[in-house]
């Protein structure tokens, strides 16, 4: 075999790329890596690839022979979606899971019957695609098609994903279509009481990233080097916490960057509290924290610490922190962003007081079955005390259900993991024997 890959990813700051081989053992050995700021605002993002290639070029010493190529982007932003559902903590929730990690933002959520002011929102937001759902099978219709009526007379032109209902999959599909608006179906998120359908719905709105991701200047130029579909960045390092999860056991995946903290977790949670759950959960969920960075955000994290009266100057704040006094402060700040974070995207344990007595019940992701806590790019990667930053939120059920003390710590330190994500469309089992021989060599050290 011994196939030279190349995948690139087209960040909102930084362009990456990394060269692998994948030899006759089917492992991936990393070969190169290069950087070069994204050139969005020049007018044409195949800049900083053709930059990041000439560096990939420079480090290896010899031309890349003809290399398989796969690409991640997020430099055309995600899509605009708004969601419209029957429940916020059925359908609405399970669509809102359903977008996360396939490149949408979620900017509005809307449950029961859509009103005017509900339609003046998503007037303002323009959104790129539209998600209806509710019901479930065989269940209630009536308010449904009422909502796909009140979305089709804001006669925008954007796709609506239906995925709800599916009695009424022809009315519905027929309400927009009879209004001149694109209509997509997809299965029912919430087919049934307790069952979560989300990875058909996920497919649908990361295939219309594809066509929405070529509006990055210069992204049409670079889906013309690729067979492969282009994948939105947080998908990618969702895919690759799937695969690590199949091949070495549960995971939880932090990424602290300078703007956001995304977290992924890939597991079903442990036997001792699933019939606690009063609602369910995704295997793979992620959540991002628009609120949690250590640069951009930096302030936020301040001011939501409990020991933010601490000495902290804001002067030493810096976006590649280099004195004793910065690194602690990008520490402090990444400890925070991962503590909130992590809490934001955990299960309370809660007392509910009923008529026979008090009980605990769960609401939220159970965490305490993860074996593995892993941090991904960001801070996390490049200051000293990662691992002890996720070491110290491993503590167990408590109030919330976070993973336990025995996890395992890994560190990213090459940023692999979303390239790893992006690989997987075309080598799944490649990948996951890659992880293998990854996370033994982690453990046993250098």
């Amino acid at each position: 075999m011994n196939q030279e890959i190349l995948t690139i990813e087209v960040g909102s700051t930084i362009t990456k790329g990394n060269v692998f081989r994948l030899g006759s053992n089917g492992v991936f050995s990393h070969l190169g890596q290069g950087f070069h700021a994204t050139t969005v605002n020049d007018g044409d993002v195949g800049i900083g690839v053709d930059q990041v290639l000439e560096s990939l070029r420079i480090n290896l010493g010899e031309r890349l022979q003809d290399p398989h190529i796969f690409i991640n982007s997020s430099a055309a932003g995600g899509l605009r979606m708004t969601v419209h559902g029957l429940t916020h903590s059925m359908t609405a929730r399970a669509a809102r899971e359903a977008a996360l990690g396939a490149g949408a933002i979620v900017k509005l959520v809307t449950v029961g019957l859509i009103d005017e002011y509900d339609l003046e929102a998503i007037r303002e937001i323009q959104p790129n695609i539209i998600l209806l759902a509710g019901g479930v099978d065989y269940g209630e219709k009536s308010i449904v098609l009422s909502n796909a009526k009140s979305l089709a007379s804001l006669d925008l032109p954007v796709p609506v994903i239906y995925a709800g209902n599916t009695v009424i999959r022809k009315p519905v599909q027929d309400i927009f279509e009879s209004a001149g608006i694109e209509t997509r179906l997809a299965d029912n998120v919430f087919p049934d009481v307790d069952v979560l359908n989300i990875d058909p719905v996920r497919r649908m709105i990361q295939e219309a990233f594809n066509q929405h991701i070529v509006h990055a200047p210069g992204m049409t130029r670079l889906g013309e080097i690729t067979d492969q579909p282009i994948l939105p960045t947080p998908g990618a390092v969702l895919r690759g916490a799937e695969l690590f999860a199949e091949a070495m056991g549960d995971c939880l995946v932090f990424d602290v960057g300078g703007a956001t903290t995304d977290v992924h977790s890939v597991t079903d949670g442990s036997r001792e509290w699933a019939d606690r759950m009063t609602e369910p959960e995704p295997r793979a969920k992620r959540t991002v924290e628009g609120d949690l960075g250590v640069y951009v955000n930096a302030q936020n994290i301040m001011e939501l610490a409990e020991d933010s009266g601490l000495e902290l100057r804001i002067d030493l704040l810096k976006a590649i922190p280099k004195t004793d006094q910065e690194i602690e402060l990008t520490h402090w700040l990444c400890t925070r962003a991962v503590e909130t974070a992590l809490r934001r995207h955990a299960g309370v344990i809660v007392d509910l007081f009923t008529p026979t007595g008090k009980r605990q019940i769960v609401r939220g992701k159970d965490l305490s079955a993860v074996q593995w806590v892993i941090g991904t790019g960001g801070a996390l990667t490049r200051i000293p005390g990662g691992e002890e930053i996720l070491r110290s939120i491993c503590t167990g059920p408590g109030k919330y259900l976070f993973p336990r003390a025995d996890a395992s710590i890994l560190i990213d330190r090459d940023y692999l993991f979303s390239a790893f994500g992006t690989l997987a469309q075309a080598y799944p089992e490649e990948v996951m024997n890659t992880f293998h021989l990854w996370v033994e060599r982690q453990v046993e050290g250098p």
